[in-house]
């Protein structure tokens, strides 16, 4: 009871406004644990109070991944231009567009101004923090040297959402043409041919076997297009589902991923490049091999990554070299286990391992620039090939008539 009684009330942001002794209207913001207490230390200023409310927090979208890579690298940048933790929250949630990313940041500003570490502030707000986040803040604050992996740990998110926007890049384009040309069938289907249907009926003969198809195509979507897009809709709402939260799932997707032609190689690529930048990233942190492992796999983003290094972390635990256990998985390719060998070699792990990412992202943007030209001539045969087909067959029945006349 003595440890609640003692604890520090919850301080909130309060919005006031009032007038100074010249009579002049002025507002500002500050933060306290009610509102007597705003008016109270206003009062002390001089200020005659009209105006105290709680700050609105309403709005803005979600928080994003760029939300907390840019919000990392204006922290380290403040940090390193010697501007105190707590005036640099303060400075970054002001200047921040969106409420929700303003009203996370001043909650972490609270938990730091009554005692809280900054890593453990931040472990408070898991969905968007991290174990490799707090990880590595936590090691910065241990050594002293907070703003320098701050700074790291900005350029290494920074690198890892490139290839991930590259790779949506590479995949978007595809997709929204497929979604594009299903909903272009669809009309088709539904209005254009019901209407060709009508004037082949007064013809009053025979039809050739690719209009009777599409006609039969036609007649079963005006049928049955509730249940098709009911079907389609709940099988893949239920499929991702089954993705996300089954683990076994994930583990049979991640690895057909890896063998899709073209686009598995990607994945692969990018897969490497994410595993070795955060492995660098944490070694050159300070932490330890093992400790260091517990958060790379998952930032791989691929279940096969996240089973390997659960295997690579038992096996450098026993005392196995980090080179021998990568080696054992067999999923790396050679040129990153040379490069690890040579860095536990020379000392140098988190410097060939940074290499070995700096290669393989290079290797992610030849692959979506090799795509991006690829992709365009393959897309336009597979639409010339499916409305060119549908749009024929409903045609010759037309030439069929010409003929004969």
């Amino acid at each position: 009871m003595a440890v609640s009684a003692a604890k520090k009330p919850q301080e909130i942001v309060f919005e006031w406004e009032g007038k100074d002794k010249s009579g002049k209207v002025v507002r500002g913001e500050m933060r306290a644990g009610g509102e007597s207490v705003v008016s109270a230390s206003l009062r002390r200023q001089g200020i005659l109070v009209q105006k105290v409310r709680k700050r609105r927090v309403s709005g803005g979208s979600a928080i994003k991944p760029k939300d907390i890579a840019v919000f990392t690298r204006q922290l380290a940048t403040m940090m390193r231009a010697g501007v105190p933790l707590l005036q640099s929250f303060d400075i970054v949630a002001r200047g921040s567009t969106n409420p929700r990313v303003t009203k996370l940041l001043n909650d972490i500003r609270g938990d730091v101004e009554t005692g809280t570490s900054l890593s453990q502030a931040f472990r408070r707000h898991p969905l968007h923090f991290d174990a490799l986040y707090c990880n590595l803040v936590e090691a910065g604050e241990a050594a002293g040297i907070l703003e320098t992996l701050l700074d790291r740990l900005a350029t290494y998110q920074e690198k890892t959402l490139a290839i991930k926007q590259k790779i949506k890049g590479a995949l978007s384009y595809p997709i929204s043409v497929l979604v594009v040309a299903f909903i272009v069938v669809t009309v088709i289907m539904l209005k254009v041919i019901p209407a060709f249907k009508e004037v082949f009926t007064s013809f009053g003969a025979d039809l050739p076997a690719p209009t009777l198809l599409v006609i039969a195509m036609s007649e079963f979507f005006v049928s049955y297009w509730w249940a098709m897009f009911a079907f389609i809709g709940g099988g893949l709402y239920f499929f991702f589902q089954a993705w996300k939260r089954s683990e076994k799932m994930q583990k049979v997707m991640d690895r057909l991923l890896l063998k899709v032609p073209i686009f598995g190689n990607l994945i692969y690529k990018s897969s490497v490049a994410r595993w070795t930048r955060t492995l660098s990233t944490m070694f050159a942190a300070g932490v330890p091999l093992v400790d260091a492992l517990d958060s790379v796999g998952g930032a791989a983003g691929n279940a096969v990554f996240v089973e390997a290094t659960e295997q690579i972390q038992k096996d450098v635990s026993t005392g196995t070299s980090l080179t021998v256990a990568m080696q054992s998985t067999n999923i790396f390719p050679v040129m990153v286990l040379q490069m690890a060998s040579i860095g536990e070699e020379s000392g140098a792990l988190d410097s060939m391992l940074a290499k070995a990412a700096d290669i393989y992202e290079e290797e992610v943007d030849e692959i979506v620039k090799a795509l991006s030209s690829l992709m365009e001539p393959v897309i336009i045969v597979f639409l010339g090939t499916l409305i060119g087909g549908i749009v024929v067959a409903m045609y010759l029945p037309i030439f069929k008539l010409g003929s004969v006349v």
